[in-house]
């Protein structure tokens, strides 16, 4: 029903900022919840940000505050991830993520996921 799709990911060094992308389909976009979520070696997925539907309360993980905004343009189905003052803490594959639920926190309150783009950060 909806497909996501990340691009952005790469390897930088520490201090250093991308900007993550999810692309989805369809007409309905703005009736989800949109996340992302993070998983690094030998972790467990967790979600490091998230947004409402008109994109007017974003919410973060403690670890990424300040330093990652997330964002959402629903005229064109994106939604955005841009991340600064990267460390090496933040290496992981970053899924985007969308939800039918009003307040997603876990990942089964997910029902759709991109397949992941990988983030790089070593010196």
């Amino acid at each position: 029903q909806v497909t996501l799709v990340e691009s952005g990911g790469g390897s930088v060094q520490p201090g250093d900022s991308l900007r993550l992308s999810c692309a989805a389909s369809g007409r309905t976009f703005s009736s989800y919840v949109m996340g992302w979520f993070r998983q690094a070696p030998g972790k467990g997925r967790e979600l490091v940000a998230s947004i409402n539907k008109s994109g007017s309360n974003p919410d973060y993980a403690v670890a990424v505050k300040g330093r990652f905004t997330i964002s959402r343009d629903n005229a064109k189905n994106m939604v955005f991830l841009q991340m600064s003052s990267l460390i090496p803490e933040d290496t992981a594959v970053y899924y985007c993520a969308a939800s039918i639920r009003l307040l997603p926190t876990r990942e089964h309150e997910f029902l759709y996921w991109g397949q992941g783009t990988q983030v790089t950060v070593s010196s």
